[in-house]
């Protein structure tokens, strides 16, 4: 078959597209990179005006005339290379929102590749309509808009999850579910809401490419190094608040067997080599299963702090410990770091479990594999 991924901010679709080629299908990805991240992909479709000068321009003609010319922008080049979007098998948009574009935009994007593809399909990934709704409904005791409720982000900084709420992104939303053959979900966080959604054709894992990420058991445990990855513009929330607060608690007893590793908003590719050094990676704390750093962290073999709660459990059926779950609570994750330190042996138990784990249930071909059988039955 030929496939058209749209959109790319985790790796997800590089991913699945090194799964898809294996299994003998050609498969485009088209998008922007996704800023200081710079995801390889194969067409390069961005908005521009996303920085320095041009950015302020942006929002200053935005403010005067409600124009978003970044959006007028993405549209002229996707004219320019809409020739190239056409005639295939399936195409998959990541988000409601692929190219965080304005809600116009993008459902004349997406009702272009229906018309001129044969079928077309969408991810639950990342914020959108339906999701942040639930997260406000208190069905979970907390979700991405709990450090929003409790004032540690206000509405300027929270704009990227509160604007699908607007009824723009409720009609993009709508409409968007109206014209594609299916949804799928990619983690626990996106499926919850989801169920029981007529157009919902189920979760599928994230895809993971274990044969490039090489596993490595670190039995030096003297000292016991931590990672700590900090996206600046995410700091909230993810819970990196937390996470501090956990490594001042922990740091007051354990300063001579910890060392911390902490960086800031790194390219992709220097990232996923930033905590080789590590056994230990501290991911996010609103989450009720893992997202893409936290799973390829687990594939070299790291122990792993991110959603990893009842929900997860059940889901998956475990009875081996992957993972720890990271609750919002600053004592509780010194708590279970002071066990872990404590229990050192621990660590190389549940480091083996978390490449075990992800080779299983994330493991890149079998998940190609489960969305082609999953498009051809849509």
């Amino acid at each position: 078959m030929r496939i058209l991924l749209i959109g790319e901010y985790s790796r997800l679709h590089n991913s699945l597209k090194e799964g898809l080629q294996s299994l003998g299908h050609k498969v485009t990805i088209v998008g922007s990179g996704d800023g200081f991240k710079q995801y390889p992909v194969d067409i390069h479709l961005t908005m521009g005006f996303q920085s320095g000068w041009k950015k302020k321009l942006r929002i200053a003609i935005l403010k005067l005339t409600s124009i978003d010319i970044a959006a007028l922008y993405l549209r002229k080049a996707f004219t320019k290379l809409k020739w190239q979007l056409s005639g295939y098998d399936v195409v998959q948009l990541i988000n409601e929102s692929s190219f965080q574009s304005t809600p116009a935009v993008e459902l004349e994007i997406a009702q272009y590749l229906k018309e001129n593809n044969k079928k077309l399909f969408l991810l639950s990934c990342g914020t959108d309509h339906i999701s942040v709704g639930h997260a406000f409904s208190d069905e979970l005791p907390y979700t991405i808009v709990t450090p929003y409720k409790e004032g540690k982000i206000n509405d300027h900084h929270f704009q990227a999850v509160l604007k699908y709420l607007k009824p723009s992104y409720k009609k993009l939303s709508n409409t968007l579910y109206e014209l594609v053959d299916g949804i799928i979900a990619t983690d626990l966080d996106y499926h919850i809401p989801l169920n029981n959604h007529p157009k919902y054709l189920g979760l599928i894992p994230n895809p993971i490419n274990v044969d490039n990420i090489a596993c490595k058991i670190l039995e030096e445990k003297n000292p016991i190094v931590i990672f700590h990855g900090i996206n600046r513009a995410n700091f909230y929330k993810k819970g990196n608040d937390i996470f501090e607060e956990a490594l001042s608690i922990i740091l007051k007893k354990y300063t001579n067997e910890i060392q911390v590793i902490t960086v800031e908003s790194l390219p992709y590719k220097d990232y996923i080599n930033a905590y080789n050094s590590a056994h230990i990676l501290l991911d996010q704390v609103y989450s009720h299963d893992q997202g893409y750093n936290a799973l390829e962290a687990m594939a070299k073999g790291k122990v792993v702090f991110s959603g990893a709660g009842t929900h997860f459990i059940s889901y998956y059926n475990l009875t081996d410990t992957v993972l720890i779950d990271a609750t919002p609570d600053a004592q509780q994750i010194a708590n279970k770091l002071e066990y872990l330190l404590k229990n050192k042996e621990e660590i190389t138990t549940i480091s083996k479990n978390a490449r075990a784990f992800i080779e299983h249930e994330h493991h890149y071909i079998k998940i190609a594999q489960q969305y082609l059988d999953t498009w051809s039955k849509a």
